[in-house]
């Protein structure tokens, strides 16, 4: 069984972005922008692999920054294969692209996107 998906990609979007990656949204958001959490929505597993369906949320104290690190963080997914955070990525597919999306904060901007992540244990 693969590790779980959130505690995959949330540290390699750190690493990757320099930014304040999470699964669960801080309490302080407004404070830690910009910040990408990634969080399962569902998807299915096999014996051996996992395709878990993933939503990244891009917040950042602009609009042009929430879009810019959006596709960032889109091309790097789009191109991301083997080992990652105790997981093999074999393959991750874009089902919706980067979007604008409601948050309740106006000063905050956020763009989400879904992917589904194929990976095994490494």
């Amino acid at each position: 069984m693969a590790p779980d998906i959130e505690t995959v990609l949330a540290p390699w979007v750190e690493t990757t972005f320099d930014v304040f990656g999470c699964a669960e949204t801080p309490g302080d958001l407004a404070e830690r922008l910009p910040v990408v959490r990634v969080q399962r929505t569902g998807g299915y597993d096999e014996r051996f692999a996992e395709h878990p369906r993933v939503a990244v949320d891009v917040f950042a104290a602009t609009a042009d920054e929430a879009r810019t690190l959006a596709g960032q963080v889109r091309d790097a997914l789009l191109f991301l294969r083997g080992p990652v955070g105790g997981a093999v990525i074999r393959s991750v597919r874009c089902d919706s692209g980067p979007s604008r999306q409601p948050w309740e904060n106006e000063a905050v901007h956020r763009r989400g996107a879904t992917y589904t992540v194929s990976l095994r244990a490494a």
